[in-house]
C-alpha cells in the first residue's frame, strides 16, 4: 500500500499508509488528533530494481555532461567456422 505524508500544524510531518482509493480522505494527527493536510513530495524510488535505478541515474547525468567519444568502438570478434564442404572453401572471403 502507498504511504502518504501529511503535516500537522502543531506536531509536524507524519506518514499514513492507506489504499489509493482513500488517498483524498482527511487524516488526523496521531498525536493531537487535529486535522492535517497532505504534503506532496518526490516518489520513493528506493523500491526500483538496481538496474533500472542505475539507468535512470545515467540518464540524468548525461543530460548535463554527456560522455564524449574520441574514437569508434572496435568490431566485435567473429568466430570462424570451418567449412565442411570443399566448394565453400573456394568462396571469396570478406
Amino acid at each position: 500500500m502507498p504511504t502518504y505524508q501529511h503535516t500537522c500544524v502543531r506536531c509536524g510531518p507524519f506518514d499514513v499508509i492507506r489504499p489509493m482509493r482513500e488517498s483524498a480522505a482527511d487524516a488526523t494527527c496521531p498525536t493531537c488528533t487535529e486535522p492535517s493536510r497532505r504534503v506532496f513530495g518526490a516518489p520513493a524510488l528506493r523500491a526500483l530494481p538496481a538496474g533500472l535505478r542505475g539507468a535512470l541515474d545515467a540518464q540524468y547525468r548525461s543530460a548535463d555532461a554527456p560522455r564524449v567519444v574520441t574514437s569508434l568502438p572496435g568490431r566485435p570478434g567473429r568466430t570462424q567456422r570451418r567449412a565442411t564442404d570443399p566448394r565453400q572453401l573456394r568462396l571469396p572471403r570478406p
